[in-house]
């Protein structure tokens, strides 16, 4: 609980109490109450970068947990061969560092040297344009799924685990096939897993910074600092010297996100009811 307290609760109240101040040239660090977040709801770089990981949370999200899912279900179907090594390989991805993981993939994109380069070279036009306009956030949904599939993996895997040999004997005696014992025992066994995963997955969503801010130095004029919330807070105090204005940004952010991890988990419990 202590260390809860200094590495949470302190600089969440810390952010809140910065909130409500701002630097002015003339009479310093003066209270301002409310004014702050006037500010932020009018802002449009801050509304830009909010509805863009919306955008990227809806689709990128869903899809992540889908491939997990079917993933998890292939492992424990007993059916594939070299299961062990195929957890393995899905979760070695989580386990290399997210700087890393965006440095090495931001070379694949590459349209010169990487991979991608070397597709459209041999195709003899531009098939592949990660590094455009129209693509570069679905280049950051695939690097983030490619992250973190094998963590979600696991979650549903090990809830699949639990899962009483009882009710698989009952489902064969009942005579039911492969696809029929998924809907009925292993799908309704992994709603509560799928909750916590979708939780996870929002949270991780709404603090999207590393992947983009690392592409930014490949893609300057496709990403700009206020790609998302979290890099426009960080851009703000730590480049631009507005502190109180992106502790403000921070605690809407936080808020936001609280507030639909809120709603899914809520929803979960009512269908487990």
């Amino acid at each position: 609980m202590v260390a809860f307290a200094f590495a949470f609760l302190a600089p969440v109240l810390y952010s809140l109490y910065l909130s409500l101040f701002r630097n002015q040239l003339m009479g310093g660090n003066q209270f301002v109450g409310l004014a702050n977040y006037s500010a932020a709801f009018t802002d449009p770089k801050f509304w830009d970068g909010a509805g863009r990981v919306l955008l990227f949370l809806v689709v990128q999200v869903p899809i992540m947990l889908a491939v997990a899912l079917a993933a998890a279900l292939v492992i424990d179907s007993g059916r594939l061969f070299g299961k062990r090594f195929t957890r393995i390989a899905l979760f070695v991805p989580y386990a290399v560092p997210g700087v890393v993981a965006v440095l090495m993939w931001g070379f694949l994109y590459g349209d010169r040297i990487g991979l991608v380069g070397w597709i459209n070279e041999a195709a003899g036009s531009q098939l592949l344009t990660p590094f455009s306009k129209e693509w570069m956030l679905v280049a950051i949904g695939n690097i983030v799924t490619w992250e973190f599939v094998g963590y979600n993996m696991l979650i549903l895997y090990s809830a699949l685990r639990t899962v009483p040999g009882e009710l698989y004997e009952a489902a064969a005696i009942d005579g039911a096939g492969q696809w029929r014992v998924i809907r009925a025992v292993k799908l309704p066994a992994l709603r509560g897993a799928f909750v916590i995963a979708t939780i996870f997955s929002i949270i991780g969503s709404f603090q999207l910074f590393n992947e983009p801010n690392i592409l930014k130095v490949l893609a300057p004029t496709l990403i700009s600092s206020s790609y998302t919330p979290n890099m426009y807070a960080y851009n703000l105090s730590f480049l631009g010297q507005q502190v109180n204005y992106a502790a403000t940004v921070a605690i809407i952010m936080g808020v936001l996100t609280a507030a639909i991890a809120y709603v899914v988990q809520l929803r979960g419990t009512r269908r487990d009811s």
